[in-house]
């Protein structure tokens, strides 16, 4: 993951006006007293708060330091700062302006606890407008942000978001600092806090912050949070990596069962756009042993198709499977109708339910649906949660959205059947533009 360097930072100095000339009280204009203008008097003595003695405004006068700066002779700049701090009694609007120029020399020089010490100093100094102060606060915060020193980051970013009200501004970048910093802990606490947030404001996340989420799972090994992390993933920016490393996943738990391998591979050819070589003949294995040689020929076209079948040094199984599916799916198309007689004469269901998903296969959606429907209601199944998921399935292939959510969202089970429920619902309400 990209470490997000933020912008420049003598870009964000240029902004916040470090070339600014300090006010100048020369030597006449400090010993001229017009006693006759008391008021006069005082507004002099009220502007030497925020001016510089001749023998400072010497040393930085812009109009001397810009040609030192231009020429990078940095050494006569450093001079200049370190003879203006020798001056005696420093009023604080002169240790002000040095600072800022230690600030100028620093990010030039790349002079970084120079550069860090001269904001902090000039945050401090009570010289700053409402609005400068945060434009300097940021720029620290910047600085500690792109020189890894996370945690000091933390705390500006921080500052920045109390004193400008602006929480939202550098968020992410506070987030990253946490991961950065290794407490993965706080980053995944601070991420589930605004993840929550946006989902009861029915507010999409941003793909960094649920990549982010999915980093520090994998860093942590924090298998749950990588998988509520990949799961939003695939909700709000489904792609094929995303779905694949998804249901890879969740055949890893420790939980899953594997005669949902068939039901994975259904998911995956419905998701992504082209499935391994290997998982097309698999699939087409997989549901010629389940008595759905329709659904196997529908396998093997789509990897001929794609071109991933056909070729290489296994051409020779994918032609066997594919002959093997092209026969049994047609000896199947003619004679399925001479099944459903006897499954509805049987004790239980599971033949209806078998029977129906076929038809769904040969997407006789409606007929197939219905027999499904059928067998559940007559009972007796050995798992009638699978039977559940099946119906919400071919609701879903057959493009009955509503019926699909519905029926879905009511399958339990610990087993990988309820993950797979619930990753059905996310591909029927995948985005427009990710489908296929």
């Amino acid at each position: 993951m990209s470490k997000s360097r933020i912008a420049r930072i003598s870009l964000l100095l240029a902004a916040i006006g470090l070339n600014a000339a300090p006010a100048f009280i020369g030597t006449a204009h400090a010993q001229e007293k017009d006693k006759a203008a008391a008021a006069a008097a005082a507004a002099a003595e009220a502007a030497k708060q925020d001016t510089v003695r001749p023998d400072l405004f010497k040393l930085v006068d812009p109009a001397a330091i810009k040609p030192l700066m231009d020429a990078k002779n940095y050494a006569e700049v450093e001079s200049r700062i370190k003879q203006g701090e020798a001056l005696p009694t420093l009023s604080a609007y002169e240790s002000f302006v040095l600072n800022r120029l230690r600030v100028a020399l620093g990010s030039a020089t790349n002079n970084q606890p120079m550069m860090t010490a001269g904001l902090a100093a000039v945050i401090e100094s009570g010289k700053l407008s409402e609005k400068e102060r945060g434009d300097f606060i940021q720029a620290l915060a910047t600085t500690y942000y792109n020189n890894k020193d996370y945690t000091n980051a933390i705390v500006w970013f921080n500052r920045y978001a109390k004193e400008s009200g602006d929480v939202a501004k550098n968020r992410q970048h506070v987030l990253r600092s946490y991961y950065f910093n290794n407490d993965f802990a706080t980053a995944k606490a601070e991420l589930q806090k605004d993840l929550a947030a946006k989902q009861q404001s029915n507010t999409a996340p941003s793909m960094e912050e649920l990549q982010l989420l999915a980093n520090i799972g994998a860093k942590s090994k924090d298998t749950a949070t990588y998988l509520v992390a990949m799961e939003n993933l695939v909700k709000y920016y489904p792609t094929d990596d995303y779905w694949l490393d998804l249901l890879s996943r969740t055949q890893g738990k420790a939980t899953y069962s594997t005669r949902f391998a068939l039901d994975v591979f259904r998911l995956e050819k419905a998701a992504v756009s082209k499935m391994a070589p290997e998982e097309y003949t698999e699939m087409a294995e997989l549901a010629l042993l389940a008595g759905f040689p329709t659904e196997a020929k529908k396998a093997m076209d789509a990897g001929y198709a794609l071109g991933v079948l056909g070729t290489g040094p296994n051409a020779d199984k994918h032609r066997k499977v594919r002959d093997q599916a092209n026969r049994q799916a047609a000896d199947d198309t003619k004679n399925i109708a001479s099944g459903e007689a006897s499954a509805k004469k049987s004790k239980d269901g599971t033949g209806l339910v078998n029977l129906g998903y076929a038809y769904v296969t040969m997407e006789q959606f409606d007929k197939g649906i219905e027999l499904i429907q059928q067998g559940i209601a007559k009972g007796g199944l050995k798992n009638a949660e699978d039977a559940k998921l099946r119906l919400g399935v071919s609701y879903a292939l057959a493009g009955k959205k509503e019926d699909a959510i519905k029926t879905l969202e009511t399958v339990t089970g610990t087993d990988g059947r309820n993950d797979l429920a619930r990753y059905w619902i996310l591909w029927v309400n995948r985005p427009a533009t990710a489908a296929k």
